[in-house]
């Protein structure tokens, strides 16, 4: 309006018409107050009291002894932007934010995610899978009713103990992937996490495709009475994925085979001192 005013010379009725507004509208001038020592020590309070509404806020308000409606307030509140944000779901643990490297070498990344399943009698159990992302070697499949952080952090030292600790581990936001017991063994052993995007599980793509081979292959061809059956069953299979069965990813080679011939390869290209 005050552009096609002064720029283009038209008339404050023609300019309004243009608009589409009323003359008297655009005349008016609001006289309500500013409000400014008010508005002032309504952010000093929101800033020492971030989770206060503005019903708390006005209590405070009116004991400092500034009378205000609640209405008025509510308005100043919300012009202030100074609404409580929802409290979003559980912390969760960051871990690495980089972007992920494709690992050149065994031990550089391991990456781990749970599967269910459930006994003939309705049990239900859960297997931790471990993968190197290398060689894409399944390292181990734990079988049992409840998998706690403190279990998995044992596994790992376990499988540790055989070839190394990883560089990288890559994992979901489980409960027990963040537990206390696992950010602890990350800290003491070294180890770096990278906590995939909640929601995102293709992130994961070694160990999740791992995990569909392991169902679609094993899990639904057969049925298990027991935990040590099932126990004993999935690891026949672990140890024929790693040692027998081709992958096509891997140039038709099991993972045993592609580790052993990486090795060799690297052996011979390592130059003697």
């Amino acid at each position: 309006m005050d552009w096609a005013i002064k720029e283009r010379g038209y008339s404050q009725r023609r300019a309004c018409g243009l608009a589409g507004i009323s003359p008297r509208v655009y005349r008016y001038r609001s006289t309500r107050p500013d409000d400014a020592p008010i508005r002032e020590r309504l952010r000093a309070l929101a800033s020492e009291r971030r989770w206060f509404g503005y019903r708390r806020l006005h209590i405070l308000l009116k004991r400092e002894g500034i009378e205000l409606n609640h209405k008025k307030l509510y308005k100043l509140y919300k012009e202030e932007q100074l609404t409580v944000r929802k409290r979003g779901g559980r912390k969760r643990a960051l871990g690495t934010r980089a972007p992920m490297t494709i690992p050149q070498g065994q031990n550089q990344r391991w990456s781990l995610d749970f599967v269910s399943d459930a006994l003939v009698d309705g049990r239900r159990f859960r297997i931790l899978c471990v993968i190197d992302d290398f060689s894409r070697e399944c390292l181990a499949t734990v079988v049992d009713n409840s998998i706690s952080g403190v279990r998995v952090a044992r596994e790992f030292d376990r499988i540790a103990e055989m070839r190394g600790y990883p560089c990288m581990v890559v994992s979901d936001n489980g409960t027990e992937l963040t537990s206390n017991a696992l950010l602890q063994w990350q800290e003491e052993r070294c180890v770096e996490w990278h906590y995939i995007a909640p929601g995102k599980p293709m992130q994961n793509g070694f160990v999740e495709s791992f995990n569909g081979r392991l169902r679609d292959e094993y899990l639904n061809e057969h049925l298990f009475r027991s935990y040590s059956q099932a126990r004993r069953i999935i690891e026949t299979w672990r140890h024929d994925y790693n040692t027998e069965r081709p992958h096509t990813s891997l140039g038709g080679l099991s993972p045993k085979e592609f580790a052993t011939r990486s090795n060799q390869d690297h052996n011979q290209n390592r130059p003697y001192l």
